[in-house]
């Protein structure tokens, strides 16, 4: 292992200025340290279901598990609100992380009104498939057309990408089936609507872990 403190860039995330076209968002390439991608990779838990996961219904090895303690850190959550220019001293977190996507996601969406803020870290290797535009992350100028983006964002080598929710923050990607390791971290508003998605996603990750405990180990 190389001798970093810490798993994650936040240099690099400082020195990224704020994009505005077609809304808001920083993209910041190599977010995971390079020197520290692969460890991280082979740490990631294997999930062979499509949607998201609590983080607290899986188990990540030493290295994963520390970028994971990193992106629920005080110190991202300073950059991040210094950067927007937001107070996110009390906004709620939530984390999860998706390990496959299939043909039934990417189509063109804003997120959940309750998430103020959502940050997307991308954990997977430059394959063809991404250099296809496969599964690629667009930041859309409208809601009704895939092909209308100012930015694509391949979901790979600890690319990050951040920007505050609002009224025109259209995304979405071309079709993609198979492995698509992303870790997303919201910060959330405090009305009943996020109450109600934290409340949820805590009881996802009980019977999800549950579920794990209850398998039978395989012979």
């Amino acid at each position: 292992m190389d001798n970093f403190a810490t798993v994650l860039d936040f240099d690099r995330l400082v020195a990224t200025p704020v994009a505005s076209d077609p809304f808001p968002h920083v993209v910041v390439r190599n977010f995971v340290r390079s020197a520290l991608m692969t460890e991280v990779a082979a740490a990631l838990p294997e999930i062979g279901a499509r949607g998201s996961v609590p983080v607290e219904a899986v188990r990540f090895g030493p290295m994963a598990a520390k970028l994971i303690r990193e992106m629920q850190s005080p110190a991202l959550r300073r950059a991040i609100a210094d950067k927007f220019e937001l107070d996110l001293s009390d906004a709620p977190a939530m984390i999860t992380v998706r390990g496959q996507t299939t043909a039934r996601d990417g189509q063109i969406h804003r997120d959940s009104a309750a998430k103020r803020v959502t940050i997307l870290l991308y954990l997977n290797p430059t394959t063809a498939a991404w250099a296809r535009q496969e599964g690629c992350l667009r930041l859309l100028r409208r809601p009704d057309d895939l092909e209308d983006y100012a930015v694509e964002v391949p979901p790979v080598d600890g690319t990050l990408l951040v920007f505050p929710n609002g009224a025109n923050t259209w995304h979405g990607h071309k079709p993609y089936s198979g492995r698509r390791f992303t870790v997303q971290l919201n910060y959330m508003t405090t009305d009943a609507h996020a109450r109600y998605e934290m409340r949820r996603h805590r009881i996802s990750a009980f019977f999800k872990r549950l579920t794990a405990h209850q398998m039978p180990r395989a012979t």
